[in-house]
């Protein structure tokens, strides 16, 4: 059975993400980056190869932006932790998760992320600020998230120290920067010149220029 490809996101509504580009974003301009940075990562993972299912796991409503061939399913879960394991226990197969904070992900690092799972237990991928862009499970396990504190300088090691913990072996990817402020999000769109996000974070500068 291929692995399914999942991407966990919020619905791009203004001031309820990427609220740390606030400011100097205002909560329209964070919420049109947010929108760039999904489209960039739904259109990386439509091109990686080797995905059984591709599933949008999210918090909102889906609208016409999710591209055709998704399923969309909704969060559930007080907190990220939980709803990381709600993610896995809903698709109920082997499956790779990655979220929306990396719109410069290349479609052929989740194709190696996807194909990893096929001698591993687990999958993992760092982010530069502490976090994490990546997680893989062969076999849902609740046990893999819970107690683990998010959103911290160490969340990344604590995860990887748990999947550890569990003898899941564990195949890891490169790390990626996420886009958690604008000194990140000008460097991830350094990185990606030519992806949306690079386009909407060029057009929101060029206004704050002007005016």
């Amino acid at each position: 059975m291929s692995p399914a490809l999942l991407v966990i996101a919020k619905e791009p509504v203004p001031g309820r993400v990427k609220t740390r580009l606030c400011p100097p974003c205002t909560p329209e301009q964070a919420a049109r980056l947010a929108h760039a940075a999904l489209a960039d990562t739904l259109a990386a993972c439509a091109r990686a190869a080797g995905a059984g299912r591709r599933v949008l796991v999210l918090a909102g409503r889906p609208g016409p932006w999710v591209p055709a061939g998704w399923e969309v399913v909704p969060q559930r879960g007080a907190g990220l932790a939980a709803r990381l394991a709600a993610a896995f226990a809903d698709c109920g197969e082997p499956a790779v998760l990655v979220g929306m904070d990396t719109p410069q992900v290349a479609p052929a690092l989740l194709t190696d992320g996807l194909a990893a799972l096929a001698g591993a237990d687990a999958v993992f991928g760092p982010a530069t600020d502490g976090g994490y862009w990546a997680i893989g499970l062969r076999q849902p396990d609740p046990a893999v998230f819970a107690g683990v504190p998010m959103s911290r300088v160490y969340t990344g090691a604590i995860q990887r120290a748990r999947l550890a913990a569990l003898g899941l072996r564990t195949a890891d990817l490169p790390p990626l920067r996420d886009v958690d402020d604008i000194a990140a999000a000008r460097a991830v769109a350094a990185d990606a010149p030519g992806s949306r996000f690079a386009a909407a974070l060029a057009e929101i500068d060029a206004r704050v220029a002007v005016a």
